[in-house]
């Protein structure tokens, strides 16, 4: 047996019709890997994002425009592990879909509103950051928790309609058939995977990324000039007030600043490759779409390690969690920004 067949052997059809998509059987050792780099992924997405969800909700001083953005993004990732990723999983492995059509258009739908949400609750936090970094003193005014409630909204609301509109109405069989292609083979679950798909997902990834680029950028120009002016300051108590809280807005910005760069390393090859494959006629090999709808789907899981290595009030919150402290009385109010 050659060094190929130890990889992959290629195996009948994922049905028994005429019009079944083949299937690529890989050998059990790699099955097996995958399976368990996959389940490892969801593990992370999920409990990571779950204590961040648990933290932000039960203490009370975690109770800011900000973390509530945060709240909501780690929502939408802890959704996306529990709902999406195992059936990506088993997609992926077995390289046919086997749960039916209409799952498969629920499946693509939710997989699509969890990763447009995400984004879009990054552009809003990056928002956010800009108006607490630039314009310190009406941010509380700017950006109150009735605020971060309309984003919150629209960051859900504007992905759910858009995806519905695409997966669920014949708007656009009907005004746009003709870029349209048809599934090649029964087995697949890519769903409108096409032009249209690859022309209107494209800007909808790309002109956020650009604004928070653009915004981090200034941030990080008004956060250095503001650092240089603070050192230059006389060490009276209301300055040191003033450093302290400045600090806490740089590195809240910083983490974030990460939180972005991560994502756009994670979403860039996907979204790239489909746009390529709009105009190259969907040449991309299923193997390699798989790596970047998993590379993609990696940054669910980082957010919750940023914030461990980042934030003392993150970790502070997950060793209360773990040690089941929080189901005392009492430790809502527990300050975890106290050093």
């Amino acid at each position: 047996m050659n060094s190929s067949n130890l990889w992959m052997v290629s195996t009948p059809l994922c049905y028994e019709v005429n019009s079944s998509c083949s299937r690529t059987l890989y050998s059990f050792g790699i099955q097996l890997a995958i399976y368990i780099a996959c389940a490892i992924g969801m593990m992370l997405t999920v409990l990571g994002n779950l204590m961040v969800v648990i933290a932000v909700s039960h203490f009370n001083t975690l109770h800011t425009p900000t973390n509530f953005l945060l709240l909501s993004l780690a929502l939408a990732d802890l959704l996306l592990g529990i709902m999406v990723l195992p059936f990506s999983t088993i997609r992926s492995v077995e390289s046919c879909w086997y749960f039916g059509d209409d799952f498969c258009r629920l499946h693509t739908f939710l997989d699509t509103v969890f990763c447009l949400t995400s984004i879009f609750h990054l552009c809003f936090i990056s928002i956010d950051r800009h108006y607490a970094i630039c314009d310190p003193l009406l941010y509380p005014t700017k950006f109150t928790i009735r605020v971060a409630c309309v984003y919150i909204a629209i960051g859900w609301g504007v992905p759910m309609i858009y995806t519905f509109v695409l997966l669920y109405t014949n708007a656009i069989e009907e005004g746009l058939g003709h870029f349209l292609q048809d599934m090649p083979c029964v087995g697949r679950c890519q769903l409108l995977f096409n032009k249209l798909w690859g022309w209107l997902n494209f800007p909808l990834f790309f002109f956020p990324c650009l604004i928070m680029i653009t915004l981090y950028v200034k941030i990080f120009i008004v956060a250095n000039r503001q650092a240089r002016q603070i050192s230059n300051m006389n060490k009276s108590a209301g300055c040191e007030l003033h450093l302290g809280a400045s600090k806490r807005e740089r590195k809240a910005a910083k983490t974030l600043g990460i939180a972005v760069g991560i994502y756009l390393l994670c979403w860039l090859p996907f979204t790239i490759d489909t746009m390529l494959d709009c105009l190259l006629n969907f040449i991309t090999p299923p193997v390699l779409f798989d790596v970047f709808i998993w590379f993609a789907y990696f940054n669910s899981a980082c957010n919750p390690l940023i914030y461990v290595f980042s934030y003392r009030w993150f970790r502070k919150a997950v060793k209360l969690i773990l040690t089941r402290i929080i189901f005392d009385s009492g430790t809502s109010t527990v300050d975890l920004y106290q050093e």
